[in-house]
């Protein structure tokens, strides 16, 4: 989406030709490639991990840190894989989404006519809430090392980005909806 927005705000008498439906599709495919082949090391590595006592796993979900917390064996490859791959998967695209929305933010500041940067702004507000929502605690979770973190705050953190911010990501980007917004208004107006 970052790179849709940034095609076209900073160029876009390129964009029809640039983001057809061939080029959306090639770059679907690769996120879920990379994603598919980053996940399958570690995969792969914590399926030969010996696992002994209690077998409950004390978290939302099945992620990676608690489980290898229940394995008795030496963890360290798959930690030092883990973070390579969420290093390279996690922090690229997000340098990659601040880089475009900072060309985005420059492109805007040329403009010459306060609505037109307004309503450029507002078309790329939302999305830029979300990604920074999502990919904050995201670089929490997987790239900063856990080790002077408590479990409850990665609890907590991971409760963040697997239900609050999906859940956050649709009122986000509805309130761009001027009958939304005015429907909000005289909800507040009448709780008031």
């Amino acid at each position: 989406m970052a790179y849709d927005r940034y095609l076209a705000i900073c160029s876009p008498l390129n964009y029809v030709s640039i983001m057809d439906q061939r080029f959306c599709i090639y770059l679907s495919l690769c996120v879920w490639l990379v994603g598919l082949m980053a996940t399958i090391g570690t995969i792969i590595l914590m399926s030969k991990l010996q696992f002994c006592g209690t077998t409950v796993i004390n978290h939302y979900f099945c992620d990676r840190e608690p489980i290898l917390s229940l394995s008795c064996s030496d963890t360290t490859e798959v930690r030092v894989q883990a973070l390579v791959f969420s290093f390279f998967i996690t922090l690229w695209p997000f340098v990659a989404i601040i880089w475009s929305y900072v060309r985005i933010i420059l492109t805007i500041l040329k403009m010459t006519t306060l609505i037109e940067r307004h309503k450029t702004f507002s078309t790329c507000s939302s999305h830029l809430i979300v990604v920074c929502m999502y990919y904050g605690t995201l670089i929490i979770m997987y790239v900063v090392p856990s080790s002077g973190q408590s479990f409850i705050v990665s609890k907590l953190l991971s409760l963040l980005y697997v239900a609050v911010t999906p859940l956050l990501n649709p009122i986000i980007y509805s309130l761009r909806n001027l009958e939304l917004r005015n429907a909000l208004k005289t909800y507040v107006r009448k709780i008031l």
